[in-house]
């Protein structure tokens, strides 16, 4: 009798290291598909900063020569800046094709790897 309940109280042990080396497994997968996805989230930001910094030089390039040919450098401004407005107009009219679907996509597919 006594070996039964050996064998019941070993099985136990064993349900309890599986189970808890089962917790750690899921904690150590979770660490890293959070890790993966804020270096993904903060390398994007920092790509997407220096590109939003390279587009305002030479946006302000761009205008100061177009106002340099129309001897007011002021129309160069006003000019660039309805160029950035239709552009916006443009990507609003179709933000959920250009920029929600492949950015919800993109997430998805990193979490799920």
């Amino acid at each position: 009798m006594e070996k039964s309940q050996t064998s019941v109280e070993e099985l136990f042990y064993k349900l309890k290291d599986y189970g808890d080396t089962r917790l750690d497994l899921l904690k150590l997968k979770s660490i890293n598909k959070t890790a993966g996805f804020l270096s993904t989230v903060i390398t994007s930001l920092v790509v997407f900063m220096l590109f939003f910094l390279v587009i305002i030089f030479v946006s302000i390039g761009l205008a100061l020569l177009i106002g340099q040919w129309l001897s007011n450098y002021y129309y160069g401004f006003f000019i660039i800046a309805a160029i950035y407005l239709i552009a916006g107009l443009v990507l609003y009219a179709n933000k959920t094709k250009l920029i929600k679907t492949p950015v919800s996509d993109y997430l998805i597919k990193d979490l799920m790897d």
